[in-house]
């Protein structure tokens, strides 16, 4: 019999690899998404598979999975700022009643649940590297606070539904991720960079672009998922790559490989926009033997074939 897994958000970025990585691994894939920033390019070309199942449903609404269930994935939300920004109160519904959804599913079907937590739970940091056992420095009301505190209730509501319900939990803490099925139009940075470079149009750099970013490359992220899923770790744990770099530089190495002669402009940064960000993996290489394997520039050259194919 094939593993049941359920997988929310499973349009969007992150939830469409999934897919993919499921499906390969000879799972039945059900997967949810009510498109509010999913493509469903990203997953129709599992439509024909008999061990695939595609539902439009928010799960801020009541789940109904007919059958076993063996392992749900939570990555139902916005997760760039324009999105959340644009649809703020959504934002904060996916991780709390969503959240409470899925979690509610995998108490009653006895499944293990994964949850996307992310980078944002540390707010603009004080410390760094960011290990797991740092809080944070988050501004409640701030612009980014419907999306990074909707994060930190989802991360306590799960370790509840552990603590008092017993229910098999994972929490993944994802830092900046990029690669193939990236929206262009979705605000942040490379995808950004990576439209500007196709239209022939400068490279927007906020800020005098000293801030720093970790990117770690889509597939090494969705190994890393992988791994924490099947383990029996339950507390948060950091996924990325340690490999911290200013948006500056970040910019300028992907003209190099471009080949392009695109020039920079700079605007305002925005409201608490996060100076540094890069996680301390020693954990996860630690409880999962997990640490990316793609350098930086590999990754670029694949996306931006991706983005740039006929």
């Amino acid at each position: 019999m094939r593993k049941r897994i359920l997988i929310t958000g499973a349009a969007g970025f992150l939830g469409s690899h999934l897919c993919d990585r499921f499906i390969q691994l000879d799972y039945h894939v059900i997967a949810i998404d009510n498109l509010i920033t999913g493509e469903i390019r990203n997953i129709e070309h599992l439509f024909p598979l008999d061990n695939f199942e595609f539902y439009n449903h928010d799960v801020c609404n009541y789940i109904h999975i007919p059958g076993d269930l063996d392992y749900i994935l939570h990555f139902a939300s916005p997760a760039s700022p324009p999105d959340y920004l644009k649809v703020p109160i959504q934002t904060l519904k996916v991780s709390s009643l969503g959240i409470h959804n899925c979690l509610g599913l995998a108490k009653n079907k006895k499944a293990t649940i994964l949850i996307a937590s992310t980078s944002e739970i540390y707010g603009d940091p004080l410390v760094h590297p960011q290990t797991e056992d740092y809080w944070g420095n988050v501004n409640p009301i701030g612009p980014r606070g419907v999306y990074d505190e909707a994060k930190r209730f989802q991360e306590a509501m799960t370790m509840a539904y552990h603590k008092y319900h017993g229910v098999s939990v994972r929490i993944a803490r994802i830092f900046n991720t990029y690669g193939p099925k990236m929206r262009l139009n979705d605000g942040r940075a490379l995808p950004t960079f990576i439209r500007q470079i196709i239209n022939n149009e400068p490279l927007t750099v906020y800020g005098d672009g000293s801030q720093t970013r970790s990117f770690c490359y889509v597939d090494d992220t969705i190994e890393g998922i992988y791994q924490l899923l099947i383990s029996n770790y339950c507390l948060p744990i950091n996924l990325g790559n340690p490999d911290e770099i200013s948006i500056i530089e970040f910019a300028n190495r992907l003209i190099d490989i471009s080949g392009k002669n695109s020039e920079l402009k700079f605007e305002k940064l925005p409201i608490d926009d996060p100076k540094r960000r890069q996680p301390s993996i020693e954990l996860a290489k630690k409880k999962l033997n997990w640490l990316p394997k793609i350098q930086l520039s590999e990754g670029l050259k694949r996306t931006l074939a991706y983005f740039m194919a006929p």
